[in-house]
């Protein structure tokens, strides 16, 4: 059942909170043991939780858009009383002060939270396998990745533990894990969700969006979670209030933009068929489809690694072992405090990206680098806006392959950082984003397509999202 037939049944009186919650517990257990989907299950709060909602429903209060509703988080947004560990050592027993906006927001929507979903250390990789943790499994075959860094926030979703999750998308964050796994994933348009309670990876591509197993049920969450918050300085309106109704809208023919760039080098061959079939059914549903270019694409990488870990860099510094988080032992001095927590602290990927990012802003290299990066954003930005005033809506693959092994790119960072080739450019330049689940390879495996729309169009990209999944019902 959907997100809304399921918050009915509650209503109604045809079925309780803690009733629905037990039936997802022993997926959630098994779930758990085989595909390592969490860093902190909250089940015993969990129930708790139910309860006290089935008592206010007995009171006469049934209000709530997600009222009994099963949902994760990821665990770099706090939720006051439990553990945020960014899926890091150097968090591992940091305990949350304060809840994060959205999270609060699914809370008083009625959702019940079941756990903090396992993820890539700091939000820093592309397939779940830097976390201190242990790596999460793809529910399709436990031998692969599920993707990054929202791995646990996909594959929970994907396994059918939880009707809905929270996850970030920092450069393809929410959407690659989404078509490695085989569910809905949406990145908003930057500043439509609050990230005050987000863990800041690179504060300037940040976002929070919702993964569910249907575009309607996404949309339903996004639209819990968006909205203006004084607490977050990047923060804006969004102009409307449900996003829902666009999944119901009928009739609108959209022109839809396959950007060459896209579709050649690197590319599995299964994914550009199924793109271009995807591309066909559309066409014959009554879309425009249009051939365009993003000529700048091939600078995206190469951007986002020096923005992004210079980002990276200023907002870890913080993590020092004297105000909080893991610290060494027994240091020789102050000094040397700093250096070992650090060192002992962050995995490999993590100091990789500080590295980059603070040699990126040091005295005689931000010019050339990170300044220039900036610039190449900007271009980027320019090249978005002139698409967009040709078509409605751009359609690409998500990720270059589908789900690889576990360690088959480990020894390869930059093979790894391909895998969000087609994704980070919405994350520059603040566009909204969604993967689609589009089928699967010869192996079983699923793919994704990525919907684009333009800065503040959300809507009209969800309703893009509903009639791509139309056609492949």
């Amino acid at each position: 059942m959907n997100i809304k037939d399921t918050v009915s049944k509650i209503k109604s009186g045809k079925q309780s909170c803690r009733e629905l919650l037990d039936e997802y517990i022993p997926v959630i257990l098994d779930g758990q043991e085989k595909l390592n989907t969490y860093i902190t299950l909250l089940l015993d709060s969990a129930k708790e939780r139910a309860e006290s909602l089935d008592a206010r429903i007995a009171a006469g209060d049934s209000s709530g858009d997600l009222l009994g509703i099963p949902v994760a988080i990821k665990d770099n947004m706090m939720l006051s009383g439990t553990r945020t560990t960014c899926g890091s050592k150097i968090l591992e027993n940091y305990i949350s002060p304060y809840t994060a906006t959205a999270v609060g927001k699914l809370i008083d929507a009625g959702a019940v939270i079941v756990g903090k979903t396992n993820m890539d250390e700091f939000a820093m990789g592309s397939s779940g396998e830097t976390s201190f943790f242990g790596p999460a499994r793809n529910p399709n075959d436990p031998d692969r990745i599920p993707g990054g860094s929202s791995s646990g926030s996909a594959a929970c979703v994907a396994d059918s533990q939880v009707m809905g999750s929270l996850g970030s998308d920092t450069g393809g964050s929410i959407r690659q894990p989404a078509a490695m796994c085989g569910v809905v994933g949406m990145k908003p348009t930057y500043g439509y969700v609050s990230r005050y309670g987000l863990v800041a990876f690179a504060s300037s591509l940040d976002q929070i969006g919702p993964f569910a197993s249907n575009v309607e049920d996404a949309a339903r969450i996004f639209t819990v979670i968006a909205g203006f918050d004084e607490k977050d300085s990047t923060s804006i309106a969004p102009g409307e209030s449900d996003f829902v109704r666009w999944v119901h809208e009928k009739g609108m023919k959209l022109k839809i933009g396959i950007p060459r760039e896209y579709m050649g080098g690197g590319l599995s061959g299964e994914i550009h068929n199924r793109i271009a079939d995807t591309a066909r059914r559309l066409e014959r549903s009554g879309f425009e489809i249009k051939d365009i270019s993003l000529p700048l694409t091939k600078y995206a990488v190469a951007a986002y690694y020096i923005v992004a870990p210079a980002e990276a860099s200023a907002n870890l510094a913080r993590y020092d072992g004297v105000k909080y988080g893991y610290r060494t032992p027994s240091p020789d001095d102050l000094l040397e405090e700093y250096k070992v927590s650090r060192q002992e602290g962050f995995g490999d990927e993590v100091k990789r990206r500080i590295m980059i990012g603070t040699y990126a802003l040091s005295s005689g290299y931000y010019d050339a680098y990170y300044l220039k990066a900036q610039r190449v954003r900007r271009l980027m930005e320019r090249d978005f806006q002139e698409a967009f005033g040709d078509v409605d809506i751009i359609l690409s693959p998500t990720s270059p392959t589908t789900a690889f092994k576990l360690g088959e790119k480990t020894q390869d960072p930059l093979q790894m950082y391909l895998s969000d080739i087609y994704t980070i450019s919405c994350n520059l330049v603040g566009l909204p984003g969604i993967n689609v689940p589009v089928g699967k390879d010869s192996a079983g495996l699923p793919i994704g397509a990525q919907l684009i729309a333009p800065w503040r169009c959300d809507g009209k990209l969800l309703y893009a999202a509903r009639q791509v999944e139309k056609i492949y019902e």
